[in-house]
C-alpha cells in the first residue's frame, strides 16, 4: 500500500511474525511501503500489531526480539536482514513509549551526545549540540536528567535519537504519559523536523486529535493485519470502521456526523462517497460552524471571570461553588494544613514542589487532580499514601497525622495504584496478587471476597495468568482489582488511563464508577481531559506546586485561560462549544449536537422549520 509516490523509504513484502510460545501471528502478511518524507500515524486497538510492526522497522525484530519471522523488509532499498540492528539504527530511530528506559548518561548534554559517541563519530559533540539546537533544548544542557519534568526527559530522548541524524523517526505514544501542552510540544517539533528537516515520522497513536492536525496519512490495524492507509482527513471520517476497532474519531468529526444524521434525511440511493468529509480539527469546523450560521460571532460566552493570570491565585484556593459542594455531614477523609514538600538537587539545596498546600477532601468526592508535568500531582497522592512525609505542615488522612505513622499502617485505609501497572505484580498469577494483601495482614475467611472481586473485575478467565504478561487494558483491571482488595477508604490511581485504546478507556470509566460501593474516596491524578469531563465530580487544578483551582467537573472548563497556563487543554468538544458560543460548555458530543439543534429550532420556530 503506498498512496504516495514519492521515493519510498520503507518497503515491507508479507511480513509475518509470532513471538516464541504465542499461538496465533502477532503481525500478518503486512506489505506496506511508506513514502520519503511522509508523516504517518499508525492506530489500532490494543494488541493489534502497531509496535511489533515498528519494531520491525530497525531490526529490533528479530534481532532482539526472536520469534518466527517470514517475509521482507526493505529500508533505503537494502534488505534489513543483511544489517545489524546498529546498522539499522543510523537509519531508523525509535523513541520508546516508556522512553524513561532509554536514559542512560547522567546529563542532558552526555545523552545527546552518547549515540554518535558510541559509534565512534569523531564529531560527537557537534551532533549532540545539533540535535539539542533543533528541538530548542540547549537550556536544559548542563541540567541533570533527574531534575527534568516528564515533557523534557522526553523531548531528550528524541535528541538522543535525533544526535545520529536518521532518516526515520519512530515514536511509539509521543502523548501517552504528557500533559497536553508538553504533548503539543513533541508534536510541533515533529512537525519541523518533517517539514523543515525532510524526515520521515512515524507515530503510534491512539489520541486521534493529533493524528488529525499533524499527521498527512493513517495506517489502520487489525489483529496484526493492515486494514487500509488512507490520507489523515478520509481516513478519520471512516467512522463506522473505526467504531468497529474502538477508536474514537475526533469529537469534532463525531459532532458533525450526528448532527448531519439528525437533521438531513439520508436515502439508501445515496452513496457513502457522495456525502461531504466532516472536519477533523477544529480549524476545519469553524468553517461549518460559519456556514451553519452556529459561530461564535453571533454567540460570544462570557469568559469574564476566567481571565485572572494564575500567578494572582498563588495565595488562595478556589472552592467549589455552593450549589456543587453539599459537604454537610460528609465526612473529611484528609486534610492538608499549609503543606510544603521539596526534592533536593546536586547543590543539594531544597527545589520545593509543594508550597503552602490547604486542601480537604471529603467522603464521596470523585476527584480529578490536573495539572502540568511537574505541577506536584504525584508528590501530594505520595504524601496521603504517606509514601512521603510534609516537610512543613500536617497531613491527616483518616484521622491519623501521616508523620506519625508508617505506610503500612496508612494502607488499611488507603490503597496507591502505580502508573505502571507492572509495578503492582509481585507473584505469578493475578489470583495470588489480589489475595496478597488479605493474606499478608492474616485475615480469615477471605475467599468469597476475593472471588466477587475477580468477578466484578472480570478476572475469573485470567485469574492464573501472569499480570505482568497481560494486555494493558487487562493490567488496569487486575491493579484495581488489587487495590480493592486491600478494602480501602481511599483509592489513588496515577493516570489509570495513559497508553489505553478507546474500549479500555471506557472500561476504565465504568471501573471507577463501580468503586462507589466499596470506596468511600477515590482520587485520580490524570491528563486525560476527558476522563475529567465524563467522570469526577471535583476537579483540582494543581499549578507551580499550589492548588490554582478548586471546582466541579463543569465549571473548570470554563475557565479556559487558566488551564492554558497551567499548560492544560480542555476537550476538543469543550473547545468546539466556545467556538459555538454555548455556555455553560457541552462535556460530550451528544450534548453539544442537541444543544444546537436545540438552537436552530428556537430562531426558525417563527417559519415552522422545527
Amino acid at each position: 500500500m503506498n498512496l504516495n509516490q514519492q521515493e519510498p523509504i520503507i518497503e515491507i513484502h508479507g511480513l509475518t511474525f509470532r513471538y516464541p510460545g504465542a499461538t496465533d501471528d502477532v503481525l500478518r502478511d503486512v506489505s506496506l511501503t511508506i513514502a520519503r518524507g511522509d508523516f504517518i500515524a499508525i492506530a489500532g486497538g490494543n494488541g493489534s500489531g502497531k509496535s511489533t510492526l515498528c519494531k520491525c522497522l530497525n531490526g529490533l525484530i528479530p534481532n532482539y526480539y526472536v520469534g518466527d519471522f517470514s517475509g521482507s523488509l526493505l529500508i533505503n532499498g537494502a534488505p534489513a536482514h543483511e544489517q545489524t540492528v546498529s546498522s539499522l539504527s543510523r537509519q531508523v530511530a525509535y523513541v520508546f513509549q516508556d522512553f524513561e528506559n532509554q536514559l542512560v548518561r547522567p546529563s542532558v548534554y552526555d545523552e545527546a551526545c552518547f549515540a554518535p559517541l558510541n559509534y565512534g563519530y569523531a564529531d560527537y559533540r557537534e551532533r549532540g549540540e545539533r540535535a539539542l539546537q533543533l528541538l530548542g533544548l540547549t537550556h536544559l544542557r548542563d541540567k541533570w536528567i533527574w531534575e527534568l519534568s516528564g515533557g523534557q526527559k522526553h523531548m531528550v530522548a528524541l535528541a538522543g535519537a535525533l544526535s545520529l541524524d536518521p532518516d526515520v523517526i519512530v515514536v511509539d505514544e509521543p502523548v501517552a504519559q504528557l500533559d497536553p501542552f508538553h504533548a503539543r510540544l513533541i508534536y510541533d517539533k515533529l512537525r519541523i523536523l518533517n517539514e523543515v528537516h525532510g524526515k520521515t515520522i512515524i507515530v503510534i497513536e491512539h489520541h486521534t486529535e493529533f493524528i488529525a492536525e499533524y499527521g498527512n496519512t493513517m495506517l489502520l490495524m487489525d489483529r496484526g493485519r493492515i486494514r487500509w492507509v488512507k490520507p489523515v482527513r478520509e481516513a478519520l471520517n471512516a467512522i463506522s470502521e473505526l467504531g468497529e476497532l474502538h477508536i474514537e474519531p475526533p469529537q469534532v468529526t463525531e459532532a458533525f456526523h450526528r448532527l448531519r444524521e439528525r437533521t438531513t434525511p439520508t436515502t439508501q440511493d445515496s452513496p457513502a462517497s457522495s456525502r461531504p468529509l466532516y472536519p477533523v480539527t477544529l480549524a476545519q469546523a469553524a468553517d461549518w460552524l460559519d456556514d451553519l450560521s452556529l459561530g461564535k460571532d453571533r454567540y460570544q460566552p462570557d469568559h469574564s471571570n476566567s481571565g485572572d493570570d494564575v500567578s494572582s491565585r498563588d495565595k488562595q484556593t478556589h472552592e467549589l461553588p455552593q450549589e456543587a459542594d453539599s459537604r454537610s455531614g460528609r465526612q473529611p477523609l484528609v486534610r492538608f494544613e499549609q503543606v510544603t514538600y521539596g526534592y533536593k538537587d546536586m547543590a543539594r539545596t531544597t527545589a520545593p514542589v509543594l508550597r503552602g498546600v490547604n486542601l480537604t477532601l471529603y467522603e464521596g468526592d470523585r476527584i480529578a487532580l490536573i495539572g502540568n508535568n511537574g505541577a506536584g500531582k504525584s508528590t501530594l497522592m505520595r504524601l496521603i499514601s504517606g509514601i512521603r512525609k510534609p516537610q512543613q505542615g500536617r497531613v491527616t488522612v483518616c484521622g491519623q497525622i501521616t508523620r506519625a505513622v508508617s505506610p503500612e499502617e496508612l494502607s488499611d485505609d488507603v490503597a496507591f495504584i502505580f502508573q505502571n501497572p507492572e509495578e503492582m505484580f509481585i507473584e505469578d498469577s493475578i489470583r495470588k496478587d489480589v489475595e496478597y494483601f488479605l493474606k499478608a495482614r492474616r485475615i480469615p475467611d477471605y475467599e468469597a471476597f476475593i472471588e466477587d472481586i475477580m468477578v466484578r473485575f472480570r478476572l475469573k478467565e485470567l485469574e492464573q495468568r501472569d499480570g505482568r504478561l497481560m494486555s494493558g487494558g487487562q493490567q488496569r483491571r487486575a491493579t484495581l482489582a488489587i487495590g480493592l482488595a486491600m478494602r480501602p477508604k481511599i483509592m489513588l490511581l496515577d493516570e489509570p488511563t495513559a497508553s489505553l485504546d478507546l474500549a479500555s478507556r471506557r472500561e476504565m470509566t465504568e471501573l471507577l464508577d463501580r468503586l462507589q460501593d466499596r470506596v468511600q474516596t477515590v482520587i485520580v491524578a490524570t491528563h486525560d481531559m476527558q476522563l475529567v469531563a465524563d467522570w469526577a465530580n471535583r476537579v483540582i487544578v494543581m499549578h507551580n506546586g499550589q492548588v490554582a483551582l478548586d471546582t466541579d467537573g463543569r465549571t473548570v472548563f470554563e475557565c479556559a485561560p487558566l488551564l492554558e497556563q497551567a499548560g492544560l487543554i480542555p476537550p476538543q468538544i469543550v473547545r468546539l462549544s466556545h467556538m459555538a458560543g454555548i455556555s455553560p460548555v457541552c462535556l460530550t458530543v451528544e450534548e453539544l449536537v442537541a444543544r444546537l439543534i436545540e438552537r436552530s429550532c428556537k430562531e426558525e420556530t417563527a417559519i415552522g422549520s422545527c
